[in-house]
Formats: C-alpha cells, structure tokens, sequence
C-alpha cells in the first residue's frame, strides 16, 4: 500500500492505493495560498491519518516542473507561495516515509498505464484538459519526464497568434463564449447553437494537438483526460475529421483515442511513483 498526493490550486486530495484501487481518501479546499507554512501545514494534516496503516511511502502529484531527483517544485500553479519548496523532504522528515513527486500530469498518465485504460499499451500520451493543457508520456512502458521534468508540454508550442494551451482549456471558452467550459457544456447541451459552434471549434484545435503529439511520440494510444474531456460528443466528431490532413494515415488508423474514466487516477499514478 502507497499513499497517493494530488496537490491542485484549489484542492488537496490524498487516498491510500491498495490492488490498484483507491481505498480510502479525503480531500480538503486550499487555503491561504499565500502562506507556505499555513499551505504546507494543511498538506501534512490531509495526509497524517493516512500514515496510521502499514504503508510503503507517500507519492505526489503537483501541478508544476518538478526536480525528480532531488524532490524540488518550483512555481507549482495556482499557489503563489510555492516558487522553490523541497518538498520531498519536508515530507520524509515529517512522517519517516519514503516520498517521491512528479508533475500531476506525468502521475495521470502513470495511472492509466498501471492501473487504468492504457494498461496494454508500451506508449501511450495522456493529455488533461481544464484550467490549463498538460501532457505525460509513457515510452516503452517507463515515464518519460524529459531532463527537467518538462516534456510533453505540446500545450507550449506556438498555434496562430498564440500557443495551443490557448486554444485547448477553459481559456478558449472565457474567451470565445464569455464563460468558462462548464458552463459552456451545460449551454451546449440546452441546444444553445453558439455553444456547440464553439465546441466544434474546440474539436479542431485538440486536433491540432493531436497531430502534434503523434508528429512528436507517434504512440500507440492516447488518454484524454481532465474536466473539459467530459464534453466530447460535442467536439469528437470535429476533432476526428481535422485529422483528415495528417501526413502519415496508416499511423494515425493504428491510433487508439481513449477517455478517461476514473476519477481517482492520478491518486493511483501518484501512489505508483514510488514503484516505477
């Protein structure tokens, strides 16, 4: 049994991983995220009632470049106090576990390889699609985190006047709609035809990012993830049909397109970090 970490800017959620599921967890909203000690001190009470059972170690996700080998975020998303914290040893010197961190994305995807929908594939790409677009690899069934803890960030690269991030998250729908993708879903879904318009066009531009990744890894499969996915009968079928232009379609046929479908996912990547 490991204890799995998904450190978020708004929630802090912790589970024990016991056979590949998640037995217990619990969660609580973040605080005073201006505040390191008040932010850390939160993250140790979320996790020490967890430390009363026969576990491994405590595996972390955290929304930012990680230094894996030394357990240091840096500029961790949505929690301004946290620009350089060794967090991996904070925690080892607080419950005497062994910790290891990763970026919360490399943990969804280690999820879905271990546990999840990408169990049968030796390459797979996971992409979560909310606040923000982040990517995780998977390379001959080993996490591929890149030297600094940033590959995979297709999110990053440029698209029209901008980057792809700003096309692919709750971004495009502020900026497109006047609302965030939640509700644009639910607009979508009422039959509001400006809406589903919108979710077309978000279709194109995942597609983009699509034929990025496969430019790029060429996996075998990749894992849509994160809030917004939760919306693709109203942007698959534009998605699908933008790949219709990619160079290489015996590649892309061999393609398998999954969703995701556990909620406790990244909990469960979490939690594998300390046997990967």
């Amino acid at each position: 049994m490991n204890i799995g970490v998904d450190i978020g800017g708004t929630n802090l959620r912790a589970g024990i991983e016991s056979g590949g599921s998640i037995t217990w967890q619990n969660k609580t909203l973040l605080e005073n995220k201006h505040s390191l000690p008040s932010t850390l001190n939160q993250l140790m009470e979320l996790i020490r009632p967890f430390t009363k059972y026969p576990v491994k170690g405590i595996g972390i996700g955290v929304p930012s470049v990680v230094d894996v080998s030394k357990g240091i975020v840096y500029n961790v998303m949505n929690i301004p106090s946290w620009e350089e914290v060794a967090l991996r040893d904070i925690v080892q010197n607080e419950f005497n576990l062994p910790v290891s961190i990763n970026n919360d994305v490399n943990c969804f995807i280690l999820g879905e390889h271990r546990f999840g929908l990408a169990r049968k594939y030796s390459s797979v790409v996971g992409m979560a699609i909310g606040t923000g677009l982040g990517s995780g690899i998977i390379i001959n069934n080993q996490l591929y985190t890149g030297r600094n803890c940033g590959a995979g960030e297709i999110g990053m690269l440029p698209y029209k006047d901008s980057i792809l991030e700003n096309y692919v998250c709750n971004r495009f729908f502020e900026s497109s709609l006047g609302m965030g993708a939640f509700d644009a879903h639910v607009a979508a879904r009422n039959g509001n035809k400006k809406a589903i318009k919108v979710w077309k066009d978000f279709g194109v531009h995942l597609g983009a990012v699509v034929k990025a990744i496969m430019y790029t890894y060429d996996p075998e499969a990749i894992v849509l993830g994160g809030s917004i996915a939760k919306a693709n009968r109203f942007f698959q079928e534009s998605m699908l049909h933008s790949l219709k232009d990619f160079a290489y379609p015996e590649s892309l046929r061999k393609l398998t397109l999954l969703l995701s479908e556990n909620e406790n996912i990244a909990l469960l990547g979490a939690a594998a970090l300390l046997d990967d």
